[in-house]
């Protein structure tokens, strides 16, 4: 039986564990909603929720946070939040309709992804030194983020147990907590390689001990990792950001000739329309060629 209808802040707390046990979404998507719903709770009076929560408290509420200034993409997030909690409530009973039928989906232009070219690449996994162990586990960390797409915080997180050299693949865990297994190259493997034989020679390495470590023994942190791209970055003269190397990945992949499907599967996207966006950028490149190179392309 659900709860008696009361202030809204009760159903926000009991969807908060539908969210966790029943959907599975990270500890950071279930914050985020929530803190959308409170913001939306908070400008609202103190009535049972089949009162005050319908379609035209909804578009009041999105109207008064474009007022404000919110961008696109952060208005599409707390409409969906809304509407998901909408039919949420419908479903426990709690609202006689479900208002999110009376309020259109935000739909929002998403920009293309930075892509860095293969020779811009090749500069920016170039240009470290390698002298010290720290350099050494540095080129590991970048040779892998461009060659099997991870973002920072998976592959930070990554333990010697992870890599299985044979397979020339690595195992992470993406949002969700969902495991994944990813190819490598056979680049990144040798850096790999070298990375582990230069960690041996200070004690024994254990299947559980991080891939990348920092002085402590402990796991890089994201802010770490973010450091030692954008050193790369200046070395370089290459303007890069760690999620431009998984951007780079699929878009390299998919010139390649590589399926879509295999693509999502290797990035973690949860929907092929997450990953569709890089045939538009594949499809940018492609007309630049045409562009550049067809006679009739030009007046």
């Amino acid at each position: 039986m659900p709860p008696p209808a009361g202030a809204l802040s009760e159903w926000i707390e009991r969807y908060r564990d539908h969210l966790v046990s029943e959907r599975g979404l990270s500890k950071h998507t279930v914050a985020a909603y929530v803190s959308d719903l409170r913001q939306f709770d908070a400008g609202l009076p103190d009535r049972p929720a089949a009162a005050l929560f319908g379609a035209p408290e909804m578009r009041l509420h999105m109207a008064r946070l474009r007022r404000e200034g919110l961008q696109e993409a952060s208005l599409a997030r707390k409409q969906a939040a809304l509407r998901m909690f909408a039919r949420y409530l419908y479903g426990e009973g709690a609202l006689p309709s479900d208002p999110s039928d009376l309020v259109e989906s935000g739909h929002v232009r998403r920009k293309l992804p930075v892509v860095l070219s293969p020779s811009a690449v090749r500069r920016l996994l170039g240009a470290g030194q390698i002298v010290t162990a720290e350099g050494l586990r540095d080129r590991a960390l970048l040779e892998l983020l461009y060659s099997s797409g991870l973002r920072v915080s998976e592959a930070v997180a990554l333990r010697w147990r992870d890599i299985d050299p044979k397979a020339r693949t690595v195992t992470c865990l993406g949002k969700g907590g969902k495991e994944r297994v990813v190819p490598m190259g056979r680049q990144a493997l040798s850096w790999l390689d070298a990375h582990l034989s230069r960690r041996s020679r200070s004690g024994s390495v254990r299947p559980a001990d991080p891939v990348f470590a920092g002085r402590c023994g402990r796991p890089l942190t994201r802010f770490r990792a973010w450091q030692v791209v954008k050193e790369a970055s200046r070395a370089s003269g290459v303007e890069a950001t760690p999620h431009r190397f998984r951007h780079s990945f699929a878009t390299h992949l998919l010139a390649g000739g590589a399926d879509l499907r295999a693509i999502q599967e290797m990035l973690g996207h949860a929907r092929v329309t997450t990953t569709e966006i890089y045939t538009h950028v594949e499809t940018s490149r492609l007309r630049g060629v045409y562009d550049a190179a067809h006679p009739r392309a030009k007046r």
